[in-house]
């Protein structure tokens, strides 16, 4: 599984989602999508205040050649002897959420998972292109994505086969990262990520 990063780049709690997916028998890939840019120093999910430099690093990114980066990314994972059989799915979170559905419309992962993606709802022409299994976690407190967005998602992909589609109350933008006090909600995360594991154990079990 290709483990995609929020604004605040290759943290701790990305490195532990990857730790997650390894507990399931994955193999997890990382790539540092923000190694084309001059961060001027690290950014840390712990701090509310570094939330300015996060979304100052995201208007810096090329989002097509990060896109491009996480599908070489995905094909260099196919590529590893521990890919069973060359396959290779997908998972983002925030930033990455967008960019996971972007791969998934232009490379064919075997499977895509999009943890509130603020970016998909503006690029649903691209839905149709989308033909693995989908799996999408939202919340409907979320400060960056309406509930507009959320439908707009939802009437694109819910009659889909293969496809899932979570909204969890009181959760808000972010809501995985426990590192992110101001956004963490334990109970959406516990639920969205039980949701997660049962999806890729059916859609693509190891």
């Amino acid at each position: 599984m290709i483990v995609v990063q929020e604004i605040f780049g290759l943290t701790e709690y990305i490195k532990g989602v990857c730790s997650r997916l390894a507990a399931l028998g994955y193999v997890a890939l990382a790539p540092a999508l923000y190694s084309r840019i001059d961060l001027d120093g690290g950014l840390d999910d712990r701090l509310p205040d570094s939330l300015p430099q996060a979304f100052a690093a995201m208007q810096r990114l090329d989002v097509p050649q990060a896109v491009a980066d996480a599908a070489a990314a995905l094909a260099h994972l196919r590529s590893l002897p521990e890919a069973s059989g060359g396959r290779a799915g997908i998972i983002g979170f925030c930033l990455g959420g967008g960019i996971a559905y972007l791969v998934a419309a232009q490379s064919d992962p075997d499977v895509a998972v999009c943890y509130y993606g603020s970016a998909i709802s503006g690029a649903l022409d691209r839905a149709a292109d989308v033909t693995c299994p989908v799996l999408f976690e939202f919340g409907d407190a979320d400060a960056y994505i309406t509930a507009e967005q959320r439908e707009a998602v939802h009437e694109a992909f819910g009659a889909r086969p293969h496809t899932e589609f979570h909204v969890h109350s009181g959760a808000n933008h972010a809501f995985d990262n426990h590192n992110a006090a101001q956004f963490h909600h334990p109970e959406a995360a516990a639920q969205a990520w039980e949701e997660t594991s049962t999806f890729l154990r059916r859609e693509f079990p190891v």
